[in-house]
């Protein structure tokens, strides 16, 4: 896997005065706030704070212009893979096969709530896992919401176990979740690593979320039923049709095979000697070529708001880290630990992991990744913070219901069609109880396996 500006040596930055770099670190910070109250659109709040640290810049000749193009150019890949998989899940969605395995699913559980339930929580891990976090979440909710219409069961349980999950499932792979592409991009971690490393803490932290949410909702759910409710409902659930979304069964056929190529393609990326974002790319050309029939729609629903999104974020990095501010915040970081993995790996953790739960995890992640190189950069091993990082930027989105894009469907979803709203307070006993244990855990498991030698070198 390689960044495109690899070939290209950095200059070594100068820093600017105390009174420049407090004035780009506080206007990154106002639009994070931005972008965690939506006051703005979060794209709007971030291209609002690239246009004012660009202009900020060039008046005090912090960098001439150009330079900007190099903040962008160091992550063209990860704009890659987000348009290629986004064409790619859109055609492949068309073609009825994330229906038909819905709906065989479905038929699997006999719609008992606890084999749903189980059911339910280890599928969204899954589809995760294989389709990254946005398109499974949108999947999974609509199925949800369906389901739970034709038994009659509360929606909240289900679909807040959903969420919850799909942020163990975000970690599970390079291209499950938008900061693992960032991350796996920056530090050039080979896919085979994360099934290595984070896969088996991501099926743990499943582990941990289905016995919280089981007990949390203990209530909610009619988890015994008797035999003639269950005949019932296997009956109702035997007339639901599988193929009732598929139009043609060959384009369904190959859209399974070119979605299949593409999750082996992503696996050996770094052994073809390809990016991801290649992979990506060629996955969604074949889905159009084999499978599409709208291709202006299908790319029409590539996600340009959070390309956007990342533009400006980008950017608003490039402007901070370009002042030093980033580099003497890595001292500190690094001062204060001592140099101590034992302390720096709690640090970051914990802070990544709330810093995530407040604003998001893709800007917490965007700041945190030129920082993590500046402490490596001072002799402290990179691997385990690079997956402290991967791991707790994901699971830090459990604490709040702004904290990951999930949970913000999932609540949303409910808002909209159920009619249920979903407080802070109830998010917080829930979430916030089980992003704690995670985080702890991840914490404790990074720094086992960094000293078991289990985590590879770089």
């Amino acid at each position: 896997m390689h960044l495109l500006a690899s070939a290209i040596e950095e200059t070594p930055i100068e820093p600017a005065s105390t009174g420049i770099m407090l004035l780009f670190a506080a206007i990154m910070m106002a639009t994070y706030v931005g972008v965690a109250v939506e006051r703005f659109h979060k794209t709007v709040a971030a291209l609002c704070g690239a246009v004012v640290l660009v202009a900020l810049s060039l008046w005090l000749g912090v960098y001439e212009y150009p330079k900007i193009y190099e903040f962008l150019k160091e992550d063209l890949n990860i704009f890659g893979v987000i348009i290629g998989t986004g064409i790619l899940v859109d055609v492949v969605g068309k073609s009825g096969l994330f229906h038909f395995i819905s709906m065989w699913i479905v038929r699997l559980t006999g719609g008992q709530a606890q084999t749903l339930f189980l059911t339910l929580c280890v599928v969204t891990f899954v589809f995760v896992a294989v389709l990254t976090i946005v398109p499974a979440m949108l999947i999974l909710s609509s199925l949800v919401l369906v389901i739970c219409r034709s038994l009659n069961y509360k929606p909240m349980p289900l679909l807040l176990s959903v969420a919850i999950c799909a942020n163990s499932g975000a970690i599970a792979t390079f291209a499950s979740g938008l900061p693992n592409i960032m991350i796996g991009t920056a530090a050039e971690i080979p896919y085979m690593h994360f099934i290595q490393v984070s896969l088996p803490y991501a099926m743990i932290s499943l582990v941990i979320a289905v016995a919280f949410l089981r007990f949390f909702f203990r209530n909610e759910l009619p988890w015994k039923q008797s035999d003639e409710e269950k005949a019932a409902l296997k009956s109702q659930i035997e007339s639901f049709d599988p193929w009732a979304m598929v139009e043609d069964r060959k384009v369904l056929y190959r859209s399974g095979l070119i979605l299949m190529a593409t999750v082996v393609g992503f696996v050996f990326a770094q052994q073809l000697g390809v990016g991801m974002d290649f992979v990506a790319m060629v996955g969604a050309t074949a889905a159009l070529l084999f499978a599409g029939k709208g291709v202006e729609d299908a790319i029409g629903k590539v996600n340009w708001t959070v390309i956007m999104f990342f533009m400006g974020l980008f950017v608003i990095i490039g402007c901070v880290k370009q002042t030093g501010a980033l580099g003497v915040v890595a001292q500190q970081v690094v001062e204060l630990s001592g140099n101590d993995l034992r302390l720096l790996i709690p640090l970051l953790g914990g802070f990544s992991a709330v810093a995530s739960s407040i604003v998001d995890n893709i800007p917490v992640a965007a700041t945190l990744i030129p920082i993590v190189k500046d402490i490596s950069d001072g002799g402290v091993p990179a691997e385990p913070l690079w997956w402290t990082l991967i791991i707790c930027c994901n699971l830090g989105g459990n604490g709040t219901p702004i904290g990951s894009i999930s949970c913000v469907i999932a609540i949303y979803a409910l808002k909209r069609e159920a009619g249920v709203h979903v407080g802070w307070g109830t998010f917080l006993k829930l979430g916030g109880s089980i992003m704690l244990v995670q985080v702890a855990g991840a914490i404790v498991y990074v720094m086992l396996s960094y000293n078991q030698g289990w985590i590879p070198s770089l």
